[in-house]
């Protein structure tokens, strides 16, 4: 397995290549890529502006999860100043996707210093190479996936109306967030649909509403709560 992970690595560019494999040494770990420590996962998945986060907080109040947000652990590396940080920004910047070996290392890391057993992973996998690689790398597969659906008019309008000075909440970006999401995550959405994981919310509905939904589907989601 750490064969394949280095072979991966050097496809990505050579800054990226280093902070890989300098994070890979870092973590003496199994075979399951966790450490040994035996968890359930839960994708979160919908477009930009569904509402993915604020739902993410209530499951955690009310479930007993922890929260792993893909963008928010990108955007810690960018804050850190880092030379990867700054390539990271870059390609967010441009409405492009990370490299998965990226993402993946640090919701790997995030989940062996977690305290818990239950993650919902937000935001992720945000593509079928993702989608892949984590399955194959973590050696866990998702217990299910929350899909938020909802109007690219609805989430344009809370995108441009949420003012929390982020570099790629510009309608020029948004955009080309939207056609990234449609190209690259609904492929995830409909491989997890034809397997029956796929549990779809209305997002485009008030919040309190959303998640009396939501919580309906986790309640009766037997081995989860």
């Amino acid at each position: 397995m750490r064969g394949g992970l280095v072979a991966s690595a050097r496809l990505l560019p050579r800054p990226l290549v280093r902070w890989f494999l300098q994070r890979r040494a870092q973590l003496d770990i199994n075979e399951n890529m966790l450490g040994g420590k035996k968890v359930k996962i839960i994708f979160v998945l919908g477009g930009p502006g569904s509402g993915k986060g604020t739902q993410c907080s209530n499951i955690v109040e009310h479930f007993g999860f922890i929260h792993l947000s893909a963008g928010e652990l990108l955007r810690a590396e960018i804050n850190s100043g880092s030379e990867n940080g700054t390539m990271i920004d870059t390609i967010i910047k441009e409405g492009k996707i990370v490299p998965s070996e990226i993402t993946i290392k640090l919701l790997q890391e995030a989940i062996i210093k977690g305290g818990n057993d239950k993650y919902i992973i937000d935001g992720f996998p945000r593509n079928e190479e993702n989608r892949a690689v984590f399955e194959s790398v973590i050696n866990i597969s998702p217990e299910f996936v929350l899909f938020f659906d909802c109007s690219e008019e609805e989430m344009e309008r809370r995108l441009l109306g949420r003012n929390q000075g982020r570099s790629d909440d510009n309608i020029e970006t948004i955009r080309k967030r939207f056609k990234v999401f449609v190209e690259s995550s609904l492929p995830v959405i409909e491989y997890y649909e034809s397997k029956g994981m796929v549990k779809k919310i209305d997002a485009t509905k008030p919040a309190p509403e959303v998640f009396e939904d939501d919580g309906k589907r986790m309640k009766f989601t037997n081995g989860i709560t």
